[in-house]
Order: structure tokens, then C-alpha cells, then sequence
């Protein structure tokens, strides 16, 4: 499973009233006359979403533009949402396993106890992707490491050998 460090994007694009507020934004852009690109360029969003809305728009007005997303609600609530985070933020360590990393699978349990909702790891992907979240290598270290014979060994016999190196090298 691929381990994850958390980066929180700025803004959830999961809330269907957000998509719906920039929408009816695009909206009033159409009604001053701006031209689609340019809504699109100062919404951030593609400009074929931008032509699409413009039709639904020419249609039905600001009804047209209201959030109508097939299916049934998430059931990952904001408020559920928050919780999820809180407990991705303190670490694997708090939510009880062992070792401070964090994989899909874990993540799937740690939302299952949390929130009382099953998702699989393809699911947890996504979930992690939407909130701007990546996966990172963990970098690996052996156990018993002297760090500080290391920095000794980095100050003294690494110039020594770099110097003789040097001068054995044809210039």
C-alpha cells in the first residue's frame, strides 16, 4: 500500500454548494456580457464546463445552473470530513498502529472507526486525491544509525579522502 504525508488543499471541490455558488458566479459574468474564455480563465475551470454552463444558462437561466448531481449524496459529510482529517493529522501512531505511516488500508479503517463508513482503497485514493493529498516514499533508515559518528565521520575523513581524490585526478 503506498504511504501518504498530508497536504491539505485550500478549498473542498467535493461541496455541491460550492460548485453550485461558482456556477451561478459564471452566471453573472454571462449577464455582463464577458466572453466565455475569459469566464473561465478568472473561475479556474475548463472552458468547455464554462460552454456547458453557458447553454443550461441560455435555457433556463439561473435555474439552470443550479447543482442537480445525479446519484445519492456523499456520505462522507463535512462534518464527518473534519473528523477523518483530525485523525490523519495526529498520526497513525494515535489512531494505534504501530509504526508512523500511513497506508490505504489504514486509512480505510481509520474512516471506518471514525465515521462509521466502509470504504475500499481505490475509494480512499480518490478521497485523498480530491482533497489534494499525495502519496510519498518513506524514507528508509536502518535502525540503529550513530548519527553522530556519521557527522564526525562527514567533518573528518570525508575532506581527507575527497582532497586525495582530487589530487590523484588528472586536471
Amino acid at each position: 500500500m503506498k504511504p501518504f504525508i498530508i497536504h491539505p488543499s485550500p478549498t473542498s471541490h467535493r461541496d455541491a454548494k460550492t460548485l453550485e455558488q461558482r456556477r451561478f458566479k459564471a452566471g453573472k459574468l454571462f449577464t455582463k456580457k464577458i466572453r466565455q474564455a475569459e469566464v473561465a480563465r478568472r473561475l479556474n475551470v475548463s472552458p468547455t464546463a464554462v460552454h456547458y454552463w453557458y447553454i443550461m444558462w441560455k435555457k433556463k437561466g439561473k435555474d439552470g445552473l443550479r447543482c442537480n448531481q445525479p446519484g445519492p449524496k456523499p456520505q462522507l459529510t463535512e462534518k464527518k470530513l473534519m473528523k477523518v482529517k483530525q485523525a490523519l493529522r495526529e498520526g497513525p501512531i494515535a489512531a494505534g498502529y504501530d509504526t508512523n505511516l500511513w497506508t490505504l488500508l489504514r486509512i480505510a479503517d481509520t474512516i471506518r472507526k471514525k465515521t462509521r463508513i466502509s470504504y475500499g482503497t481505490s475509494q480512499v485514493w480518490y478521497l485523498l486525491q480530491s482533497l489534494g493529498w499525495t502519496s510519498q516514499k518513506p524514507e528508509t533508515r536502518y535502525r540503529d544509525r550513530n548519527e553522530t559518528a556519521i557527522k564526525r565521520w562527514k567533518k573528518e575523513s570525508w575532506p581527507r579522502i575527497q582532497k586525495k581524490g582530487q589530487k590523484s585526478m588528472p586536471a
